[in-house]
């Protein structure tokens, strides 16, 4: 640890205290509660009270970590506090134990690292998780539901075997600043639920920016949700960058935007699944939606020949349902085969191409 590190432990120390420590419950301000060496995150989550802040220092954490408390904060220093998965699976603590269920699993043992959960009918309100790397889980690194304005910021997710970060039946979510590769299916996940068959929920202006989504199956999926942003976001060496997907299920998927992204080079090969076929070469993918807009993103080097290959492509869901009244307008698009912007819509759909840079289109036209 550099002399800049213990520095800045210290004065966390001295300002508001640390885990186990000096401030008062009855103080007026919240605390901030310090891991210290050989303490577990999960018994100073346990600890902490809405508000508070749970302070995480340079290190190697192996262990899974359960939030249930509003307002609360986890935060380290980056790229230098990283969790893994336990080296010797053990009991679960008193958080985690607060979760486990047959429809809430513990944390550990569904495989996740870090668990964000709020009730079945009221939302977990206003965490943040900050500033920490989380690799090696069998399944998700970050994983939330039924939240409303979680943040999860600065967060390095990488090396998990299904998702990077995940949130499902939540609201007004901010994913910000993020770095995901190398996972084994979507590099981010928002959806409405991923067990039940459901309409699209509104998720009241989520937000997703500034991302670096890579070498994952697929960079982002949005599924089954409306009324979100997309935006400012690096895709690339996935094998498809960006999904947006309905179904037959009311109401839709969509009105929501992807804007002002770069979306490049997402060619790797990842063979077909029970739900889609191969994937290799695909850019920016509408299925089953409607309204969205899609503007101002940059989708360049796509090569594939999956029926989902393209630099932006509108493509009917497998189960049947068009994308309809999608607006595709003002990108920038180069050198994507088959084609720099490909529907394979119904001319009736109501979907519009206009104002867009590229060269070729499938249809003839769209250019």
């Amino acid at each position: 640890m550099t002399k800049r590190h213990i520095a800045y432990l210290a004065c966390s120390t001295t300002l508001v205290g640390a885990f186990l420590g000096a401030t008062p419950a009855s103080a007026a301000h919240h605390q901030t509660l310090v891991v210290r060496p050989g303490q577990s995150i999960q018994q100073a989550v346990d600890a902490a009270r809405a508000g508070d802040t749970v302070f995480v220092p340079a290190g190697v954490y192996h262990e899974t970590v359960t939030i249930k408390t509003a307002g609360l904060t986890l935060r380290g220093m980056g790229p230098l506090t990283v969790i893994q998965p336990p080296e010797k699976t053990g009991s679960a603590s008193p958080g985690e134990k607060a979760l486990g269920s047959k429809a809430y699993p513990t944390c550990l043992s569904a495989g996740n690292g870090i668990c964000v959960a709020g009730g079945k009918n009221k939302a977990l309100r206003d965490v943040t998780v900050s500033d920490l790397t989380v690799s090696g889980f069998a399944k998700t690194a970050v994983w939330a539901m039924g939240t409303d304005r979680l943040t999860v910021q600065r967060v390095t997710a990488e090396d998990n075997g299904q998702w990077g970060i995940a949130q499902e039946h939540s609201t007004r979510g901010v994913f910000r600043d993020n770095t995901a590769r190398r996972n084994g299916d979507a590099g981010l996940f928002l959806a409405n639920n991923v067990k039940a068959e459901q309409g699209a929920k509104d998720s009241k202006g989520a937000l997703v920016v500034r991302n670096r989504l890579e070498d994952n199956r697929i960079g982002l999926t949005v599924r089954r949700l409306r009324n979100l942003t997309v935006t400012h976001n690096l895709v690339t060496a996935n094998c498809a960058g960006v999904f947006v997907v309905g179904d037959e299920n009311k109401p839709k998927a969509g009105a929501l935007t992807v804007s002002e992204n770069r979306v490049e080079r997402n060619n790797k090969y990842c063979p077909k699944t029970a739900r889609l076929p191969y994937l290799q070469g695909s850019g920016i993918v509408l299925t089953g939606t409607e309204k969205a807009l899609v503007t101002g993103n940059t989708v360049v080097g796509h090569s594939g020949k999956s029926p989902l290959s393209g630099g932006i492509v509108l493509f009917k869901s497998f189960v049947g349902v068009t994308s309809e009244q999608n607006r595709v307008a003002d990108n920038y698009l180069e050198s994507n085969a088959p084609a720099d912007l490909v529907n394979q819509e119904a001319t009736k759909s109501g979907n519009a191409f206009t104002g867009n840079a590229c060269r070729a289109s499938k249809p003839a036209g769209l250019c």
